[in-house]
């Protein structure tokens, strides 16, 4: 495969995550009040949450603008690595898995560059409503990452006993609510763990 048809692919996966995440984003900011629930399935829910952390609403040392900051650069850098791998001519599945890493970055990022700027912050029951740019609920780099994607596949209630962790309480597998982007970050890492380890480990000696 030439290098070009890589480059478009790589370009299209990129584009293509970023619309997809953020029309949905969009119609969950648009059309759900914070923390409104819609049931699926038993194993599936619509939860809209709002967090300033990594994926799967994990928080990062230093703060909200040092997460902008490093996803930013991290991007940039991810980019740089596909650039040069294409050059290289690195197989076509490892520049897909890649280019789903940055794309889902990239679709986070513009949830915290932006959505404080054009997003206002209704109070409970309201929905958020699209608002002239800069009068939003924040700063440019402090918007707020949406999530909706929940899957409660198995649940339980752990024995009432002391010396069990968690004793008594309601346990779940998986809890995290995550959305596209988060899912495009793992898939692509799971992908390049699996298939392409050997082109990670490169990096790294």
């Amino acid at each position: 495969m030439s290098q070009r048809t890589k480059f478009i692919i790589s370009i299209a996966i990129f584009i293509s995550v970023l619309v997809i995440d953020q029309l949905i984003k969009v119609n969950v900011k648009t059309g759900m009040f914070l923390g409104e629930r819609i049931e699926i399935t038993s194993w599936f829910q619509l939860v809209f949450v709002e967090n300033n952390g990594m994926a799967f609403g994990m928080e990062l040392w230093g703060g909200k603008l040092v997460l902008t900051l490093f996803r930013i650069v991290a991007i940039a850098f991810i980019g740089w690595i596909i650039y040069n791998d294409i050059r290289k001519d690195k197989p076509i599945g490892y520049i897909v898995c890649v280019s789903l890493i940055m794309a889902g970055a990239a679709g986070n990022i513009i949830d915290c560059l932006f959505y404080g700027l054009i997003f206002n912050n209704p109070p409970f029951p309201q929905v958020a409503q699209l608002v002239e740019y800069g009068t939003g609920y924040g700063d440019f780099l402090y918007g707020k990452v949406v999530d909706m994607f929940y899957f409660p596949l198995i649940e339980w209630d752990m024995p009432d006993i002391k010396a069990l962790p968690y004793a008594g309480e309601h346990c779940v597998f998986f809890s995290p609510v995550f959305n596209f982007a988060d899912s495009a970050i793992s898939v692509g890492i799971v992908a390049l763990l699996i298939f392409y380890h050997n082109l990670v480990n490169d990096y790294f000696k």
